[in-house]
């Protein structure tokens, strides 16, 4: 079975895209599909070249990369959004992450962290910079407000356990090891998850999840 990760670059920044596809292809397992300059050229090339993750920059010309998240997740929930910016303010990191996006990070990450990201959000987990994981549990802490008792009771007593463990960042591999479980079988029971919660992503499953107070070790 083929582990490489395919990788779409989109940002308009000639520099940047140069020094990503430098990094792509000194990576042992990682391959360069191609590369767009704007959110209209990433929508097309996603649908064409299905790559496994896509690193998206936000502010760029003609369509944004909030937008052509939410296009892209649309019409291809299994490509991976990792939003590589130099915008951190909060507005756009929440409207990044309904959009689909699977990770955020800022643009000055190092080498190693952005490499390490890739692999996360390629294997299904949602990745955040330490500075922009501290943000949003700020911001949870602000926003949280009174839970019933007994959060979500549309899920099962299993579903909330492994809902617990998604909000805790764990993989769908990390999950199944810890629960004696298959990942096919943790696979479904996350689809199901998801459906329940009316959510479009692992992303903003946590996101609800937090705001319910799981995820707490």
């Amino acid at each position: 079975m083929d582990s490489t990760i395919h990788l779409l670059i989109v940002d308009d920044s000639e520099p940047f895209r140069i020094g990503l596809r430098a990094l792509i292809k000194a990576t042992p397992d990682m391959k360069l599909a191609g590369e767009a300059v704007n959110g209209r050229e990433a929508i097309t090339f996603a649908e064409r070249l299905q790559p496994d993750v896509i690193l998206m920059d936000l502010h760029m010309p003609d369509v944004n990369g909030i937008e052509a998240t939410r296009q892209i997740i649309h019409t291809s929930p299994h490509i991976a959004i990792l939003v590589l910016t130099m915008v951190d303010d909060d507005e756009s990191l929440f409207a990044a992450m309904q959009a689909g996006a699977r990770g955020y990070l800022l643009k000055g990450a190092s080498k190693s962290e952005i490499l390490r990201a890739i692999q996360d959000v390629a294997a299904g987990a949602a990745i955040f910079s330490s500075a922009i994981a501290s943000r949003m549990m700020t911001y949870f802490s602000q926003i949280r407000k009174q839970q019933p008792a007994y959060a979500f009771p549309e899920l099962t007593e299993r579903e909330r356990e492994i809902l617990q463990l998604v909000a805790r960042h764990q993989t769908n591999q990390e999950i199944a090891q810890q629960l004696h479980l298959s990942p096919k079988t943790v696979r479904n029971y996350t689809s199901n998850i998801f459906a329940k919660l009316q959510v479009a992503d692992r992303a903003e499953a946590i996101i609800r999840a937090k705001e319910a107070g799981l995820g707490k070790f």
